[in-house]
């Protein structure tokens, strides 16, 4: 099983990388953060829950992350594999991961971090915002706060899997179609399918 962790700030392009990935390897998308936003869409206990975070910028629990990596996987395998964006973002979510992924005779296979400077980042979110109307999109401040968070909270993710020779760095900056054609070089040379 191919199992792809797509990493980057809020704005990276992870959403529209994963879309293209899907379609090549046949991959399964699982976005914590989507699956989040459609359950406060909904209003269900999850949604409320998580709303509680979300709206001003911050993470969820490991826990209800890990719950949703669970259901997740327990919904779509057998597969060619996933591609999991916007997990993990702590250690103790990765330590849970590998041994999640372990008990279904897996692993991960690469984790593939898109890097865009945060000037970039608060133009895209901005713009983003105004077709999607996100309340984590609209406000600079908030926006701000989330890519603090996150670089706070993701070092440590990167340098586990840099630990295990499964991270690689990629320009999120420039040409859709490039970025893309990056990103596939690196599973096609780096992963065993």
């Amino acid at each position: 099983m191919l199992n792809i962790i797509l990493f980057g700030p809020p704005g990276a392009g992870k959403g529209t990388q994963s879309q293209m990935l899907i379609d090549k390897y046949n991959l399964v998308h699982v976005s914590t953060g989507e699956i989040l936003r459609k359950n406060i869409e909904k209003k269900t206990p999850l949604g409320i829950e998580a709303s509680k975070y979300i709206d001003h910028g911050n993470y969820v629990s490991d826990d209800i992350a890990i719950q949703i990596i669970k259901d997740e996987l327990a919904k779509n395998i057998p597969c060619n594999g996933f591609i999991f964006d916007g997990f993990p973002r702590t250690i103790y979510q990765a330590d849970l991961f590998k041994k999640i992924l372990y008990d279904y005779h897996s692993e991960v296979s690469v984790l593939i971090s898109l890097e865009v400077d945060e000037g970039n980042l608060i133009k895209r979110l901005l713009n983003r915002s105004e077709k999607s109307k996100r309340p984590d999109d609209t406000c600079e401040e908030i926006i701000k706060k989330r890519l603090t968070l996150y670089e706070k909270n993701t070092l440590v993710i990167k340098e586990y899997y840099k630990k295990l020779n499964k991270y690689q760095s990629i320009n999120g900056l420039g040409d859709i179609d490039k970025i893309f054609s990056d990103i596939c070089n690196v599973i096609d040379n780096n992963c065993n399918k």
